[in-house]
């Protein structure tokens, strides 16, 4: 029996099931892959200083960052990609990468960076969800660690001011957008019927953009206009986590069923095979000229030549 894997993390609002990217990203694929997790929030634990959100524990093991904690589940088998072809996989990969290099950087600027924003939303936020006297020191933390985080990524020696990157970093993140929404194109998934961690991915680093009352936010106002990336979002919300509307049962892992079912079709053909030879060979059969069975004569016996010779 698989052990129970328990995710700690950041906790729900704006109509989110977690408001941290990260977090979002682990939930939504937990959701199409149907693993079971037990939430905890670190919300009003001393946690929210010590604690790196999201934080998968199953067992013995613990596991952080999204990327880690994607395949730790698959190794349980609960695995959104199986479907993927090899260059469907490649894709994936490109195009997290892409959201790791333009859009983080973008979402880091508008929540801990941007005064108002921060001052407004983000910091009231996270000092509401810290116990006392954590409230003075979890945003500030956050925000020097977020802003860290952009200037290693896309800061260029000499760099001393946010100020001098600030306009790449949001065009990069608006172009961003625009290849995401110009793949989704009008399905409802990236890849297929069913989600994969694609669009975890995509839900993770869009949904916060998306649903934040932002009160300074460009990149927000762009994204708007891509009608299809707000869709996107909405639509994994309504399926996946809203309480009217229970999850779809996840697909069926691929382990036992899938290698019996290969080997079945693989049967069957071979056996369609030899069947098609077998009649052939019958019709070669009786389509050939019967001639009549050519016999050699038995060679006379000792004794018998004995008999016939003279005395």
């Amino acid at each position: 029996m698989a052990a129970a894997m328990e995710l700690r993390c950041w906790g729900a609002d704006w109509g989110l099931p977690s408001v941290h990217t990260d977090s979002l990203v682990v939930l939504a694929y937990s959701r199409f892959s149907g693993a079971k997790l037990t939430v905890s929030h670190i919300d009003w634990t001393w946690k929210t200083l010590t604690a790196n959100s999201p934080e998968l524990l199953c067992g013995d093991s613990v596991v952080q960052e999204p990327a880690q904690i994607l395949s730790f589940m698959r190794k349980q088998r609960f695995n959104a990609d199986y479907e993927l072809t090899a260059r469907q996989g490649a894709d994936t990969m490109a195009y997290i990468a892409l959201l790791e290099e333009k859009l983080r950087p973008a979402l880091l600027h508008t929540f801990w960076v941007d005064a108002e924003n921060y001052t407004s939303l983000t910091r009231p936020w996270f000092a509401s969800r810290s116990p006392f006297p954590l409230n003075f020191i979890v945003p500030s933390r956050l925000a020097s660690i977020a802003l860290s985080r952009i200037l290693l990524t896309k800061g260029e020696a000499p760099l001393h001011r946010i100020s001098e990157i600030e306009g790449k970093i949001y065009s990069d993140a608006k172009e961003c957008l625009n290849l995401l929404s110009y793949r989704l194109g009008t399905a409802n998934h990236f890849f297929g019927n069913s989600p994969t961690s694609l669009d975890a991915f995509v839900f993770g680093f869009v949904a916060p953009l998306h649903k934040a009352s932002l009160p300074s936010s460009h990149l927000q106002s762009h994204l708007k206009q891509l009608e299809n990336l707000t869709h996107f979002c909405d639509n994994i919300l309504e399926v996946y986590f809203s309480s009217d509307h229970p999850c779809p049962p996840p697909p069926p892992p691929p382990a036992v069923q899938e290698s019996m079912d290969a080997n079945l079709q693989k049967l069957t053909q071979l056996v369609n095979k030899e069947s098609n030879l077998i009649e052939k060979m019958d019709d070669n059969l009786r389509s050939s000229p019967q001639h009549k069975p050519h016999r050699l004569d038995p060679k006379p016996s000792l004794s018998s030549a004995n008999s016939s010779s003279p005395a």
